[in-house]
């Protein structure tokens, strides 16, 4: 390579560490000025070139639009700026990625729940499938209280009749389903009692959450259970509802609260 009679493009791009392609481009969209050519037609690169090249690739490799390239050439308000607006950029990218290793970090310590967002990821890891598709979906609810109530949720050991539940398939008898509902019924209650918020989604998107939302929930949580589940979560209503009824027959005044329910589906759990 000759600096005195200068480079042809092929050599000036090699310096650079860049393609031909690209110089031509920078030539194209007016970045790099054309070069003069030398006796035999091509062109000669020179130092000054070769300078120009180096700053646009440096910039380029900073992040800078080759649109703002320009500007930065203008005046120092106008690089400042821009340069100003990159570093912004460049802090939220930053941000961001902390934010994905924190979650790979805690994906890494539970490798089982490694699907669940991170403010549920300690849950305990022998969650059933329909715990964890009941977290996911839940998440997918951005009311401040959904988060706090699945952690306490998840963290709470199932109980023996809990874990009959989640393990009812279809082929469960008629007597099965019935005597399971007996026994899961004032569970089911109590939780209720001990966490107030645990009301029907459609009581709360009537109460201003977002009905998309509330409305994934509505349609999604049905699907999460069999229909033996399914069954035997109507057979609790229907259970409760007939304690409610007596209860109010026997003082008007008072009556057995009745566990929320979606109408397909049964209470929610």
């Amino acid at each position: 390579m000759d600096s005195q009679n200068g480079w042809s493009t092929r050599e000036l791009a090699e310096l650079v560490g860049t393609t031909m392609k690209t110089v031509r481009y920078y030539h194209r969209i007016g970045l790099l000025a054309e070069p003069d050519r030398g006796v035999n037609g091509y062109k000669r690169y020179r130092v000054t070139h070769l300078i120009r090249l180096l700053r646009i690739r440096r910039l380029v490799d900073l992040g800078v639009a080759l649109a703002d390239i320009p500007a930065l050439d203008e005046s120092k308000e106008g690089a400042e700026r821009i340069l100003r607006a990159r570093d912004a950029e460049l802090a939220a990218s930053i941000e961001r990625q902390q934010r994905m290793r924190a979650d790979l970090a805690g994906s890494l310590r539970h490798l089982d729940p490694a699907e669940l967002p991170s403010a549920l990821r300690e849950s305990p890891t022998d969650l059933s499938g329909l715990h964890r598709m009941f977290a996911l979906l839940g998440s997918r609810i951005h009311d401040p209280w959904v988060t706090d109530l699945l952690r306490g949720l998840l963290a709470t050991p199932r109980t023996d009749v809990g874990k009959e539940f989640d393990a009812l398939t279809e082929e469960a008898s008629d007597q099965v389903r019935q005597d399971l509902a007996e026994r899961y019924a004032p569970e089911l209650t109590r939780e209720q009692r001990s966490e107030p918020r645990l009301m029907d989604p459609a009581e709360r998107e009537a109460a201003g959450g977002d009905p998309r939302n509330w409305s994934l929930f509505l349609k999604g949580v049905p699907e999460l259970y069999n229909p033996a589940q399914i069954d035997v979560l109507q057979r609790i209503n229907a259970i409760l509802r007939k304690r409610t009824d007596a209860a109010s027959h026997e003082c008007s005044d008072s009556s057995e609260p009745e566990l929320r329910r979606e109408p397909d589906s049964g209470p929610i759990r």
